[in-house]
């Protein structure tokens, strides 16, 4: 039997969307399906509850101004994070199962994967500080995601803990440098600069699921009461990789055939064993990936 007991974690939004025929544009990502396919952000929490999440995340990781004022709705910021946050409730609603926690999704404000774009602190804050007001009435909990560089996980993590609500830190790791950052700042390092914005939990998020496996002991060693891991099923990250870029390396990432929602389980199941207490998944998996894990951990749970 697994020894403690497991919350299951949503999949990733970006890849069902865009199954769904839901465009994903380099701009605003899945902020998009906010605007033109609001229906289908419901539908997609839904069915990460019937695969057996106990925990959905907001559809606001693209929700930002930066990002907004690409395509000219700066202004509608506030108005479509708290539309995510209805969308998550009503979904909620819907699926009518007791102990489904909406997590409010706070991402890197200059782009993901990229340390080197991260702002001073200060200059963060108004943004973040923004949209944990717009979340705040419709989450339980913030998931501050894919922070690659202590400041902006601090900063984050700063303007959640404002909300009164419980805070969880979500850590992106290096490729190719075991427990670092991407921005190759240690992980033991920098989850001991989080602890005094108090976090109630620390994870991996949207990396290899290798590195969450070698970083899963320094975040069970870190104090933080939750600990866990939801990772990618991309090949790699460029270093300079940009959504929206006209690089060779920029735009879709490559997905890795090996990672089937089997093999996901399997990593999700030793990062279990090794202390998790919330598991899921992250951009390139679908309900599918979640289902596998709920299955694994039933069959587990009751037959050994």
């Amino acid at each position: 039997m697994l020894s403690n007991p497991v919350t299951i974690l949503d999949a990733g939004m970006g890849k069902t969307l865009s199954q769904k025929g839901v465009e994903i544009p380099p701009s605003i990502w899945s902020a998009n399906a906010l605007l033109v396919a609001p229906e289908v952000v419901v539908d997609i929490h839904l069915e990460n509850i019937a695969a057996g999440a106990r925990m959905i995340t907001t559809n606001s990781y693209g929700v930002i101004r930066n990002d907004l004022a690409k395509v000219g709705i700066e202004e509608r910021t506030i108005e479509l994070n708290q539309l995510a946050g209805e969308l998550a409730q009503q979904a909620r609603d819907k699926a009518g199962i007791d102990g489904v926690l909406i997590a409010g999704s706070l991402p890197p404000l200059n782009g993901s994967y990229r340390p080197d774009l991260v702002l001073e602190k200060e200059p963060l804050m108004p943004d973040y500080r923004e949209q944990v007001a717009a979340l705040s009435p419709y989450v339980d909990l913030f998931i501050c995601e894919t922070m690659s560089h202590s400041t902006e996980a601090q900063a984050a993590a700063e303007a959640a803990s404002e909300s009164g609500k419980p805070v969880y830190v979500a850590l992106t790791l290096h490729d190719e440098q075991s427990a670092c950052l991407r921005s190759g700042e240690s992980l033991s390092t920098v989850c001991e600069l989080l602890q005094v914005n108090k976090p109630a939990g620390i994870l991996a998020n949207c990396c290899l699921p290798e590195r969450i496996s070698e970083a899963m002991p320094v975040l069970v060693n870190s104090g933080a009461d939750v600990v866990g891991g939801y990772a990618n099923a991309f090949s790699e990250i460029p270093k300079d990789w940009l959504l929206g870029g006209d690089k060779e390396t920029d735009g879709r990432l490559t997905m890795r055939e090996d990672i089937t929602p089997e093999r996901y389980a399997d990593f999700a199941e030793q990062w279990i064993k090794q202390g998790a207490y919330l598991v899921g998944g992250c951009c390139g998996t679908t309900a599918d990936f979640i289902r596998a894990i709920s299955e694994l951990i039933e069959y587990r749970d009751r037959f050994i």
